[in-house]
């Protein structure tokens, strides 16, 4: 339960984010969020989450629990569901976890997580990775969890099948695998053809377009959802468009700041199902929050976005 103080403390704090953000309120009152159906059942899915590495696990490795209540409810308060974690994101986990129960949010949260246990490329052990699995279970809670992915495609061969079993007894409603490294994808792409996946979660962003090659025109074709990771490039992006204003023509879109260029970028492409930008301040939840309102670039506008980004000085 919060204390009073604590109340007082997130309210006063998504309230100053709202401040900082008039447009969004007004696309709020013209325009719905833009969601997305996972393929394999067709449920809808707000396209911009919140993701819980870099900032954010920052600031759980500090049990900064007023910053992640804050991060959260407003994710939630501005129409978001989709939260990625994993247990190997330091803290993250189970600092959310107990944020998401004290603030009553476990119900209109689509919580993701996943499983490995297998280090530097060794085998996993079947009765670790099943503990991993139930120690996720008792930090968010309840007898479901709604998506559960084996991380970087370690040791497919134990942990899939577990998490396959934990689907069958309908204590996982997808399941899935991850991949941030490009040297991963060509196994990755074997395992989408091999493997009955719901999701993968995969890099992508305006100046790293690796995944449009084969993985994205894949999973259309087999009916996987695909979560995007890293929109911004970590912060490679930031540095990038330092000391540079967002093109005139990308309000045609909606998107005023880089954050929104960015990821209307990353969730306009029709095989992206969700992006997931981690952050720790409520402000700049709101800010991505606003990317999934308006409408998303064309294929044109899309390539004049690459162009624009490549033609500015690498960071």
């Amino acid at each position: 339960m919060l204390t009073r103080r604590e109340y007082l403390a997130l309210t006063a704090n998504t309230c100053a984010a709202l401040a900082l953000h008039p447009r969004f309120l007004a696309a709020q009152e013209g325009s719905a969020l833009i969601t997305r159906p996972i393929p394999s059942t067709g449920e809808q899915v707000p396209i911009i989450g919140l993701g819980s590495s870099a900032t954010f696990s920052e600031v759980a490795a500090n049990e900064d629990l007023q910053a992640v209540r804050g991060v959260l409810q407003t994710m939630v308060d501005n129409g978001g569901a989709v939260f990625d974690t994993a247990p190997g994101y330091g803290a993250s986990e189970e600092v959310a976890a107990t944020a998401v129960n004290e603030l009553g949010l476990r119900e209109r949260i689509f919580w993701a997580t996943k499983l490995n246990v297998a280090r530097r490329g060794s085998t996993a052990d079947p009765v670790a990775a099943r503990a991993q699995l139930e120690t996720s279970f008792q930090r968010i809670g309840g007898d479901k969890i709604d998506l559960i992915q084996v991380h970087n495609v370690a040791d497919m061969a134990t942990q899939f099948p577990i998490l396959e079993e934990f689907k069958q007894q309908g204590r996982v409603r997808y399941v899935g695998t991850t991949s941030t490294f490009k040297p991963q994808y060509e196994a990755l792409e074997q395992l989408m053809r091999d493997e009955p996946f719901d999701f993968i979660g995969i890099d992508y962003a305006v100046d790293n377009l690796s995944a449009e090659e084969r993985l994205f025109p894949l999973a259309q074709d087999r009916g996987i959802a695909v979560m995007v990771y890293m929109p911004f490039g970590r912060t490679r992006l930031w540095s990038r468009v330092e000391g540079h204003e967002v093109p005139p023509w990308a309000a045609e879109f909606g998107a005023e700041t880089w954050a929104q260029f960015f990821l209307k970028f990353a969730a306009s492409h029709p095989a992206v199902t969700v992006v997931t930008p981690a952050t720790s301040k409520p402000h700049h939840m709101i800010d991505n929050m606003t990317a999934a309102m308006g409408r998303l670039p064309d294929e044109a506008e899309r390539q004049r976005m690459v162009e624009f980004i490549e033609a500015l000085p690498a960071a």
